[in-house]
């Protein structure tokens, strides 16, 4: 099978949105242990993760971290409030499940939940709100997009200290769907990408972004990391 990426489809409008003033580099991304909420802006209050990591204490309250942006080194760990320059710790004051997530059921989809967070965030020119693709919104095949995490680099390995970031191509449903690939898990709310035997992402990427360019040169988030490949991350 090739190893592919499945992510829980984000769909909504927004505004003042995806023109960071760093675009992705280039960097190679695997994988990674669940070491920290991977989470997505949505506007300056809501924030966009996967129930996972909300499940095992890792944002929920009273077991509560603060969500951290603009942060890059998990050194020391849990990261200090403006541990590096220009970063930010705000903590959830509220989480939202998909009213039909089920954890013992994680491919039938809908594994996708929003924090609410107990302060507004300021926007930087470090810390910026993503776009969010209009409903219906499908990437054709081959479509170029960018995942990061601070998950591990490969299977059973230690995770790495520094966010990491890989190039994944999107895979359309016809050929995802199909027995070479996921077969039946894949779900029509899903998106797939990767699948090259070079670059995905693993266990802990899961709830970071997959970001992906339009033609107008914003940054829209197309889906959340959910599931990758059984066969490992190598």
């Amino acid at each position: 099978m090739i190893r592919t990426l499945l992510l829980s489809v984000l769909v909504a409008g927004a505004l003042s949105c995806g023109v960071p003033s760093y675009p992705p580099g280039m960097s190679r991304m695997y994988g990674g242990e669940e070491a920290r909420p991977n989470t997505t802006i949505q506007d300056k209050i809501w924030v966009g993760t996967q129930p996972n990591l909300i499940r095992w204490g890792f944002t929920t309250l009273p077991r509560l971290v603060s969500n951290s942006w603009a942060q890059h080194n998990l050194l020391p760990w849990p990261p200090k409030v403006l541990a590096e320059s220009g970063s930010l710790a705000v903590s959830v004051c509220k989480t939202v499940v998909h009213q039909d997530w089920n954890s013992n059921q994680v491919s039938k989809g809908n594994d996708i939940a929003l924090l609410k967070l107990a302060n507004p965030i300021s926007l930087t020119d470090k810390i910026q709100l993503p776009c969010l693709p209009p409903a219906g919104a499908i990437l054709p095949n081959n479509y170029t997009c960018y995942v990061t995490g601070w998950g591990r680099l490969q299977t059973n390995r230690a995770v790495p200290d520094d966010l990491q970031q890989g190039r994944l191509l999107v895979v359309d449903y016809a050929t995802c769907s199909s027995s070479g690939f996921w077969g039946s898990t894949v779900k029509t709310n899903m998106i797939c990408a990767g699948g090259d035997g070079v670059i995905c992402t693993c266990n802990g990427d899961s709830g970071g972004p997959l970001n992906c360019q339009v033609s107008d040169g914003r940054w829209e988030v197309h889906g959340i990391g959910s599931l990758t490949s059984v066969l490992g991350c190598n």
